[in-house]
């Protein structure tokens, strides 16, 4: 598939100064948000889009507070964000929303996408060894807590797994047992 690639801008944030760049692969367009000096083994945040977590502040997940907890840490000692557009873990934001309606009648987050038809995730991320080779990256720290995400980056040495430590509040506490029982996330 060909990917599209945009100029590398200045994006100003209340995290600080960081360079953005933007990756068209075909419908979908993710964004690298980055700070230099990376080093030779940046950090490294994959982060899949979550509308409701990331921009309306939803306390149903973690997902917002993991990105900011991600650009605060790049603001200060470098390295980037690999923003992809797999909203849901990729089921889409109506098959999102259906899911939280799920939930909200007693299901848990991969009991509601195994109602809607799909996996617990249906991410991919052959997207992050591109962008990083395009980087000329080989080499990193990862910050996550999903080893989903450590297992499928095959091309690119992982030197150091960095947790993020979110609070748990009442909205998300269920979600957040589920994500370590049932998707064996770390924390």
């Amino acid at each position: 598939m060909k990917i599209d690639i945009s100029r590398i801008a200045k994006l100003p944030t209340r995290f600080g100064l960081f360079q953005i760049q933007a990756f068209k692969e075909g419908e979908k367009e993710h964004l690298v948000i980055f700070k230099e000096p990376m080093g030779e083994t940046p950090i490294v945040r994959v982060h899949s889009e979550c509308l409701t977590g990331d921009a309306l502040g939803s306390m149903k997940c973690d997902c917002g507070e993991q990105l900011e907890y991600a650009l605060k840490t790049i603001a200060k000692e470098g390295g980037m964000v690999i923003y992809l557009r797999q909203e849901g873990r990729n089921i889409g934001l109506l098959n999102k929303v259906n899911a939280y309606a799920l939930q909200d009648e007693g299901l848990d987050t991969v009991e509601a996408n195994h109602q809607l038809g799909f996996s617990a995730d249906e991410r991919s991320y052959e997207m992050v060894e591109y962008i990083l080779r395009h980087f000329k990256i080989d080499r990193i720290r990862l910050l996550t807590n999903n080893p989903k995400k450590i297992e499928s980056l095959e091309g690119i040495e992982i030197v150091d797994r960095l947790p993020i430590v979110i609070e748990a509040n009442p909205y998300n506490k269920g979600y957040l047992l589920t994500k370590k029982a049932k998707m064996g996330h770390l924390f």
